[in-house]
């Protein structure tokens, strides 16, 4: 792909994915509220979003603040959000994180990747998505949809996610940064998927090199 088709990448990306629905962490983002934006992300891991949807709709109806969270024991929190992969795991997380939310940053979600990074069960695309679509800042969520599609693109060469990020960050125009993310995950879901990709219905077709696809339909 030639760096500078990426206008024309992003434009038919915006076009193709208002028919499908968005990925469960930006129906939360529209909230405007990090705290959900963190805590939907963290039960999203490793988890469909249809599973992560009812998830986090159920938690959010008992707590919504840290505060409230806090309030909750851990097998209440497991059983709001189960069956989300790892919940166990993931109850513990969210009220470690309330606690250090509560006890550190006065209540207050952090907006800097590095203070994130810091709560368990948080890495870099938990971080992102917290700084981007909470609090509207300069950054690039990658996870394997991002990664995957920005590779078969041919857009970068890269061997994990946070080579990806890395190359992105120099590549791609700060203004797709935040949305970047919510398109890739929403086509790589419907269309651009893992394994035998829709490449006859694709209108990416012409720009993309298929690095890595050996099978399609």
């Amino acid at each position: 792909m030639n760096t500078r088709d990426i206008h024309d990448v992003i434009r038919i990306l915006r076009e193709e994915c208002d028919r499908w629905q968005v990925p469960i962490v930006t129906e939360v983002s529209r909230t405007h509220d990090p705290f959900r934006v963190l805590v939907g992300t963290m039960i999203s891991l490793r988890t469909k979003d249809d599973v992560t949807r009812r998830a986090a709709g159920r938690l959010f109806d008992r707590a919504g603040t840290p505060e409230e969270m806090i309030m909750l024991s851990r097998s209440e929190i497991e059983e709001a959000i189960y069956p989300a992969g790892f919940y166990r795991t993931k109850a513990k997380n969210i009220l470690d994180t309330c606690s250090i939310i509560l006890s550190r940053h006065g209540g207050r979600v952090p907006d800097e990747i590095d203070e994130l990074l810091a709560f368990p069960g948080v890495g870099r695309k938990t971080a992102n998505l917290v700084v981007t679509l909470g609090y509207g800042k300069p950054g690039i969520c990658v996870d394997t949809h991002v990664h995957r599609i920005s590779n078969r693109l041919g857009y970068v060469s890269t061997k994990n996610p946070d080579e990806t990020e890395c190359a992105l960050r120099k590549k791609l125009p700060v203004q797709y940064w935040i949305e970047y993310n919510d398109l890739l995950v929403t086509y790589g879901q419907n269309l651009c998927v893992p394994v035998s990709p829709f490449c006859s219905r694709c209108r990416l077709f012409p720009y993309c090199d298929r690095v890595g696809v050996f099978r399609s339909r």
